[in-house]
């Protein structure tokens, strides 16, 4: 590899801050989709490996839809806030309400849908040519709920070897499974001569660890992301290369509870605050920053 041409952030921002909003809730593993075992409730460490229907748990995701995601929309909307929706098609099948809303930032926030399956499932049990069934049939979906065809694809945590070549082929710009930077790059991508721009994501500052660890408390979290903005932006600022990126991850059932909320809140408006008066932090969208890295640092630079 080449070194990577210097590059920065459009009209002198320091820091891009990505809010990545996952929709997953309506295409878990359910019994009644199907599926030979349900989905695990993580808050109480369960996971049957029997066919049982958990209608409980099943209640527990629709909380996301019919009462987090609205708190979260409203959240985004006061703050005027873009972000990156990643969505399961399945789920903005099932709440055309949520899609419409999602349909809506787009046009007047610049929001954008990053595919994350067609369901919220294991892509990496399958084969390749039901992968790429999965990827096409995902962003076919996603533009008929939204307007809009994804670009973006992010896994249920793991994918397979031919992933990132089947999205190439499938028109997507770029890949999330990775959290090796805080900044975007060229990737390799297995069985192709092109590389691909990864545009990474962080599990560190995401809101899923108060849902696997109870004790994880929303201030906890809180602290926790503040520090994170904080450090990034200073590096910047310090005029570290490359660009620095920090990833957001947020959930409609988990951040959306009502004791949680306020710590997306507070975190907004600590953004907000070190934005005042300077054009030091650019919030977006992962295509934006796809975008903008391909225009800077061209694939060929990479060869």
């Amino acid at each position: 590899m080449s070194p990577t041409p210097a590059w920065q952030w459009p009209g002198g921002a320091r820091l891009a801050l990505s809010i990545v909003v996952n929709v997953e809730e309506g295409s878990e593993y359910s019994i009644a989709d199907g599926d030979p075992i349900p989905e695990p409730v993580d808050e109480l460490g369960v996971m049957l490996k029997k066919p049982v229907r958990m209608h409980g748990n099943e209640s527990n995701y629709r909380y996301g839809i019919e009462e987090g995601g609205p708190r979260v929309l409203a959240l985004l909307d006061r703050f005027s806030f873009t972000a990156t929706w990643t969505a399961a098609a399945l789920s903005l099948e099932r709440a055309p309400a949520l899609a419409q809303a999602i349909g809506r930032r787009i046009g007047e926030r610049g929001d954008e849908v990053c595919a994350h399956g067609w369901r919220w499932v294991h892509q990496f049990r399958l084969a390749e040519a039901d992968e790429r069934a999965f990827i096409r049939r995902a962003a076919d979906s996603i533009k008929a709920s939204t307007g809009l065809r994804p670009v973006g694809w992010l896994s249920r945590y793991l994918h397979t070897e031919h992933t990132r070549r089947l999205l190439q082929e499938e028109g997507f710009l770029y890949h999330m499974d990775d959290y090796s930077a805080d900044t975007p790059f060229w990737g390799p991508v297995p069985g192709s001569t092109r590389p691909m721009i990864i545009v990474p994501y962080a599990l560190d500052s995401n809101d899923m660890k108060m849902w696997v660890a109870p004790a994880y408390t929303p201030r906890l979290w809180l602290e926790y992301a503040i520090d994170s903005f904080d450090e990034l932006l200073a590096e910047a600022r310090r005029g570290q290369s490359p660009p620095r990126l920090m990833s957001l991850g947020l959930h409609l059932r988990i951040i959306g509870r009502p004791g949680r909320i306020g710590a997306l809140e507070r975190f907004f408006e600590h953004v907000q605050g070190a934005m005042r008066g300077n054009g030091d932090v650019w919030i977006t969208s992962r295509r934006a920053v796809a975008e903008h890295f391909a225009a800077q640092v061209p694939a060929a630079t990479q060869a």
